[in-house]
Order: C-alpha cells, then sequence, then structure tokens
C-alpha cells in the first residue's frame, strides 16, 4: 500500500487535520449500522521514523485550498445600522455602569449623613394663641326610667301535650286547591290641590326652646292671586269696550226731523226762510258727503230774535276733530274769533263756539259733534253761553234715536 504523501488531500476532498462541517440535522439523525463486510480489513502499518512533523503538517494544511462553504438555504444579513436618537435624548451614549470590584459584602460601607450635623433636633414653634373657653351646656333634667310592664311571675313552664300520631300517607284524602285570586290595587292617593296647605298643623318647637335675639315671629300671609287676575282680565276684556262702545252705541244711529215749535222758537215758513234752509242743507251735504240724512231750518221769537239751525247725521269717529274742522269752514263767511270750548256734559261730544258778524249784526255761532250726528247753531243778540245752551235744546228735539 503507498504512504500518504505531504499535502495530499483525503478521498473525501476535506483537509487533513480539520473535521468537514456538519449539519446539525444530519448529526441529529441516526447512524446506520456499519455494514459487514466480506473482504479482510489490510494490516496496519508501523510509524516509520521519516513522517513529517506535526509543524509541517499544520503549515501544508493552511497552503491548502479552503473548500467551498455549504450552502444554508439563507442570505448573508447585514449589520443593523446606528440608531437615531430620539427627542430629548442625549446624543452622547450613556456610559455603561461601573463594574463592581467584588461582592457588596465585601466593600467599604458609606455614610450618607457624613458632614451633616445632626447634634440637635430641637426645632423653635410659633405661639399659638390660647383657645376659647368651651361653652358649658346645661345639665339636662334628671327622667325617671321607664319601669315597663309588670313581669310575668316565674313559675313551670306548661309542657304541651304530646303530638297525635300521624295517619299513613295513604289513608290522607287529597283536598283541592283553590286559584287564589289576585292581590287587591292599593286605592289610589287623594290629589293635593295647588296652592292648598296641608292639614296637618305645623310642629311646635321643643320645650326649653328659645329664639335668638331679634326675632320677631311674623305670621305668613297667604297671597290669593287668582282673585285679582279675574278682575283684572273683566276689566280688560270687558270693561274698556264697554267704555268706548257705550257712547257710540246711545249716538248711533240717530235720525232728524225739524219741529214746528221748541219752547219760545217757531219753525219760519215764508219764502226765504225756505230757500236759506235749502241753501244751508246743500252746503252740508257738499262739505259731508258721508252723511246719511241732512237737515237746516230757521226758528224765530215773538221779540225779534232770530235763530238758524243745520246740520247732519252719519257716524263720526272723531268728533272733536270735526268740530274744529266745522268752526274753521264758517270763520271766512262769518268772520269769526278765536273758538272757545264748550263743556257739553255728555261723554263723545264736543263742542266749540264763536263770535262773528252777519250782516252788521253781531252773531254767536256754536256747533256740537258727536259720534252719530253735527248740529250747528247761529244766534243774534245772545250770550256764548245761552247760545250754547239753546243749541243743546234745539239738538235734542232734531236729532232722535232710531226706534
Amino acid at each position: 500500500m503507498p504512504e500518504p504523501q505531504p499535502g495530499a488531500r483525503p478521498a473525501d476532498g476535506s483537509t487533513p487535520g480539520a473535521e468537514p462541517d456538519r449539519d446539525p440535522a444530519a448529526a441529529d439523525e441516526p447512524t446506520a449500522p456499519p455494514v459487514p463486510s466480506d473482504q479482510p480489513e489490510p494490516p496496519t502499518q508501523p510509524e516509520t521514523p521519516d513522517q513529517p512533523a506535526p509543524s509541517d503538517q499544520a503549515e501544508a494544511a493552511a497552503t491548502a485550498e479552503v473548500p467551498a462553504p455549504r450552502w444554508s438555504g439563507s442570505a448573508p444579513v447585514p449589520p443593523p445600522r446606528p440608531r437615531r436618537p430620539a427627542w430629548g435624548e442625549s446624543a452622547e451614549p450613556t456610559p455603561p455602569p461601573p463594574v463592581p470590584v467584588g461582592p457588596p459584602e465585601h466593600q467599604t460601607p458609606v455614610d450618607p449623613w457624613a458632614g451633616v450635623d445632626t447634634g440637635g433636633w430641637d426645632l423653635p414653634s410659633a405661639e399659638l394663641p390660647p383657645l376659647p373657653p368651651t361653652t358649658h351646656y346645661p345639665t339636662p333634667r334628671a327622667t325617671r326610667q321607664w319601669s315597663g310592664p309588670p313581669a310575668a311571675p316565674v313559675g313551670p313552664q306548661p309542657v304541651s301535650p304530646a303530638a297525635a300520631p300521624r295517619p299513613p300517607q295513604g289513608a290522607v284524602p287529597s283536598i283541592p286547591t283553590r286559584p287564589m285570586s289576585p292581590p287587591a290595587p292599593p286605592p289610589p292617593a287623594p290629589k293635593q290641590r295647588r296652592g292648598r296647605r296641608s292639614a296637618t298643623p305645623p310642629s311646635a318647637p321643643p320645650p326649653g326652646w328659645q329664639a335668638p335675639k331679634g326675632y320677631v315671629p311674623v305670621p305668613v300671609r297667604r297671597r290669593r292671586r287668582w282673585p285679582w287676575f279675574l278682575l283684572l282680565t273683566l276689566a280688560c276684556c270687558c270693561g274698556c269696550p264697554a267704555y268706548y262702545g257705550f257712547p257710540i252705541s246711545a249716538q248711533y244711529p240717530v235720525r232728524a226731523s225739524l219741529p214746528v215749535q221748541v219752547d219760545d222758537l217757531s219753525l219760519r215758513q215764508d219764502n226765504h226762510s225756505a230757500e236759506t234752509a235749502q241753501q244751508l242743507e246743500s252746503e252740508v251735504r257738499k262739505e259731508h258727503l258721508l252723511a246719511e240724512d241732512t237737515f237746516a231750518g230757521v226758528y224765530s221769537t215773538s221779540d225779534g230774535k232770530q235763530v238758524t239751525v243745520f246740520g247732519g247725521t252719519g257716524f263720526r269717529l272723531n268728533p272733536e276733530s270735526e268740530a274744529e274742522a266745522e268752526i274753521s269752514r264758517l270763520t271766512e263767511r262769518y268772520s269769526l274769533d278765536a273758538p272757545e270750548s264748550v263743556d257739553t256734559g255728555v261723554r263723545g261730544r264736543h263742542e266749540r263756539c264763536a263770535v262773528g258778524q252777519s250782516d252788521a249784526d253781531d252773531v254767536v255761532v256754536c256747533t256740537s259733534v258727536d259720534y252719530g250726528s253735527i248740529a250747528t247753531g247761529v244766534f243774534t243778540r245772545l250770550s256764548v253761553s245761552d247760545s250754547a245752551a239753546l243749541l243743546a235744546t234745539l239738538r235734542d228735539q232734531i236729532v232722535q234715536p232710531k226706534g
């Protein structure tokens, strides 16, 4: 058999002196038992002194070709990149903690109070004001203990009679059960009216109670608001319409007719008086287009006094402004002075009178207006007050409510 040469490879291609890498999984698998061979093993050759030294074999193994690594099925992993410091973190790396030289029981102990003056612990305290004296409460009155009901006389306990033997289970007849009726509902609670106090009187103060200083007991007066509210509602709903509506209903609608005789005044029927009355009536119709009826007439007395009256009927919303407008219309014809207001004594009726001239004679012109009619009179040889009173008399006789 030829001898192995220095630097020669074994038959499996591995480097002499180095064990080939083996898969751990393959290493853990059980090895099949060797199969016996029929051929005899070659005899072992004795060692010869011509073999090279171990150092020469190492140099030969280093110079030999390194085999290719066996494929493991994974790519090489690159080294991790340096981590970026977080916000607020120091860029300088934290130094590792010092490695203790030896066990802690062999190190020199450190005194935490070294160099601190711990001679005395007495600290100065602030002086607090003394507390006020405690109020002494009165001693409660002595009360008698409740004696309670008289105790029953102590004697031998009564012995209950022996229980009768129970009959056998089969001998007891079965009692039919009756269905139970549902419980009756509780009675409804009485309704409490709002605004009423409870019938239970207020509890009395405890005995010995004293009111504080300056306290004056005042009885609480119950306030009733509904009568005032009802009266206010009635006044607003009925009072206001009645106040403003009564004069209107009493003064409208009305009718007008000239009487032949009014006190000592007589209606003149001559042609001149009839022509004058017709002219005045046409003027009233022209000035008051919404008038329902018009009237005009000339009256005179036996002593020569003359009264001319004219007007019309119809609804008027503002009698006061109508009276002022009528006086203004007649101011130029009769050369009237400043008008003056006359109190008629009738709510809703307004009257104005003024002094003027007609055919070189002094006259007094008065006009009276209410919600249903207007009447104007021209008086000769009479004062303002007498003229106003006579116009009121003529108006009551001429203007009458519709029946």
